[in-house]
């Protein structure tokens, strides 16, 4: 709550990420002087004017300060993981935490909204920038809105009065050796847990939503079960969820160019890329083209088949080369094996590999036609692809 970090000096390595420039907002409003590090600055560092900010290729934690570190560099850093905070931030107010391989940033988002709207003052922490709630964390006096994340087994020491669990997969391949783990994950976080909604056990949402696809309406339909264990008339949700339009990245509308759609996403596991798909065949007549950029090696070398066969629901398809992010390479593991997959899945299908920004802008631009639908997806920097081509950069 407001002031209950009041005297600390709170150092976050990874700040200028999603989840912890999130972090880093809240803690900041309720009362810490906040720092932190990064390799780069990126668009979350925005609302963090005037924190203490290091940009350098490798990490720094002055004296002094209380380091609070990202999991991309937990155990290589020495100080708190993230997940330490974020226990103290959801104890400290009447939360709800969401929690699944797929939607957890647009559920969030879709409760967040509806408090907003409804006058009820929210806080928030979502993986992913909200334009109609002015960015991805807020401090607030109503119910704390925390978007919660299994891939390093830290969410079971979350203790919300809320959980929602939408789904459960295996997505996270170096932590987790099969599905069942993850299920036991869940099992025991929300055996803690005083009130849960299972989002698969739910039906469709029944209302026109403002974003596309089946998967938003099973969003939906879990977002609303979560309000009304909050104390929301389902009424008053259904009212206010269909003038949500989505958070950034997700189904992005980024421009047109010649008289082609150009829309990004962040899908980048295959359930995600399937559904994505199925969405954008909703929202449009013509030809579905879609750049995608395989998000990590060791994903991308356990599910490059069933990457493949979601990529061969588009009508044409350009892959790139693997998103590294925190992994280093792995010897023939490349985006390579998922346009074999893709092939193997539709033969015939006319599918690109593309290993460079530049090369997979060219493509596209030599496929499209007026009334077609480009879709690029990935976690990384696919996305500078959509705006190169809406641009009409290289």
């Amino acid at each position: 709550m407001p002031g209950s970090l009041a005297g600390r000096r709170l150092w976050f390595v990874g700040i200028a990420g999603a989840g912890l420039s999130a972090y880093a907002k809240l803690a900041r409003a309720w009362g810490a002087e906040v720092g932190g590090w990064d390799r780069v600055r990126t668009p979350y560092l925005e609302g963090l004017e005037g924190v203490t900010l290091v940009i350098a290729p490798e990490p720094v934690v002055p004296e002094g300060w209380e380091a609070v570190v990202s999991s991309a560099w937990t155990g290589r850093v020495e100080g708190a993981p993230r997940a330490r905070l974020l226990a103290e931030l959801v104890a400290a107010q009447p939360s709800i935490v969401v929690a699944g391989a797929h939607g957890k940033t647009t559920t969030s988002a879709m409760i967040a909204f509806v408090l907003d709207r409804l006058g009820l003052d929210p806080a928030f922490l979502i993986g992913g920038e909200i334009p109609q709630l002015g960015g991805n964390a807020r401090a607030g006096s109503g119910w704390l809105v925390v978007e919660g994340d299994e891939s390093d087994r830290t969410i079971e020491s979350l203790r919300p009065e809320i959980a929602v669990v939408l789904n459960v997969d295996l997505d996270h391949h170096t932590e987790f050796g099969s599905r069942a783990e993850v299920q036991a994950l869940f099992d025991r976080w929300v055996a803690h847990v005083p009130h849960v909604v299972a989002g698969e056990a739910l039906g469709p949402f029944p209302v026109e939503l403002g974003v596309p696809g089946e998967h938003n309406r099973r969003n939906a339909a879990a977002a609303v079960a979560a309000l009304e264990l909050a104390g929301v008339d389902r009424a008053e949700a259904e009212r206010v969820l269909p003038e949500f339009r989505g958070a950034g990245r997700r189904f992005e509308a980024v421009g047109e160019a010649n008289g082609v759609t150009v829309v990004d996403d962040y899908a980048h596991n295959p359930a995600k890329l399937a559904a994505v798909i199925a969405a954008a065949r909703e929202r449009t007549t013509g030809r579905l083209l879609v750049v995608f950029q395989p998000h990590l090696y060791s994903r991308t070398v356990h599910s490059a088949h069933e990457l493949g066969a979601a990529l061969a629901g588009a009508d044409l398809a350009v892959v790139m080369d693997v998103y590294p992010a925190r992994e280093e390479p792995v010897p023939g593991v490349t985006g390579k094996l998922v346009v074999d997959a893709a092939l193997e899945s539709r033969p015939g299908m006319r599918v690109a590999w593309a290993p460079r920004r530049e090369d997979a802008a060219r493509i596209v631009r030599g496929w499209w036609r007026p009334g077609d639908l480009v879709l690029t997806a990935g976690a990384g920097d696919v996305d500078a692809v959509a705006h190169a081509l809406v641009a009409g950069d290289g």
